[in-house]
């Protein structure tokens, strides 16, 4: 998990999750890619009775199932409704309790999707995608469903979506955008090795691995170079951030946590309207 050491583990996740979301993931692309039918053969039998409350590298459920309702909703395809429910299913879980009673996913104080302690940040970006996709299939196609008895339109998952990405931009409790860079305050302190250590040209002389560690890892100053653009694993449960370089935790930014909040961006950026 440490930039500063090799992964733990390669292919661990294999045995320990299985790789069914990873099999529906490639045959929902192949159908989109190839628009060839006999890939539904295929997608049916995949995870379909998973319940999920996350999308993530490690579980790619969710986003195969909302990627396979635009087929459902936008081009009629009745096939593919079982697909359209599990994704509503996966959006129930990830509201807020006051907007759905079969929530799992718990807030910070602040307002922040808090799934884990470990790069949270991922979980918010990914999920806040998967809402605005479905929201842009919701409105083309006026989609609307319940979480049990409360309604739930597109509106609304446009607007939690935006209230995550505000939050992750600077609008929380601390003013703290974790968006290396972005606005008045950011992180100083990543954990990334590159950004945390010097420059050959500040300085020439060999560093030694073990100089890394205690010389820069360990170091309280701001990193030296600043890796702009760079989303943190954020906060703790209560709004929360030390800015620590070793915590790992909430310091390191990931391109999981990077790619699907460009998508919320390019969202928000190109076809919002209040």
């Amino acid at each position: 998990k440490s930039s500063y050491s090799a992964p733990a583990c390669f292919l661990s996740r294999l045995c320990a999750h299985g790789v069914q979301d990873e099999l529906l993931w490639g045959s929902t692309w192949l159908l989109w890619a190839t628009k060839n039918s006999s890939y539904l053969n295929d997608l049916m039998s995949l995870g379909a009775n998973d319940g999920v409350d996350m999308f993530s590298w490690d579980n790619k459920l969710a986003g195969a199932r909302v990627l396979l309702s635009r087929r459902a909703l936008l081009d009629g395809d009745k096939r593919l409704e079982p697909f359209t429910r599990q994704a509503e299913e996966f959006i129930c879980r990830v509201l807020p309790k006051s907007s759905s009673p079969t929530s799992t996913t718990p807030y910070t104080p602040g307002g922040l999707m808090h799934r884990s302690g470990n790069a949270n940040l991922q979980y918010v970006a990914s999920a806040s995608f998967l809402l605005t996709t479905y929201a842009k299939y919701m409105a083309v196609s006026n989609r609307a469903f319940s979480c049990q008895n409360l309604p739930v339109t597109y509106k609304a998952l446009r607007a939690l979506a935006k209230r995550q990405v505000d939050y992750v931009l600077g609008d929380n409790p601390l003013g703290m955008s974790y968006m290396v860079g972005y606005g008045a305050r950011s992180p100083q302190r990543i954990h990334h090795r590159a950004s945390s250590m010097p420059s050959v040209a500040a300085h020439p002389a060999h560093i030694g691995c073990q100089e890394g560690f205690q010389g820069y890892l360990y170091a309280g100053g701001p990193n030296p170079n600043v890796h702009t653009g760079a989303v943190v694993g954020g906060p703790d449960q209560n709004d929360v951030f030390p800015d620590d370089r070793a915590d790992y935790a909430r310091s390191e930014p990931t391109t999981y946590t990077n790619a699907p909040l460009v998508g919320c961006l390019a969202y928000f950026a190109g076809s919002y309207k209040k």
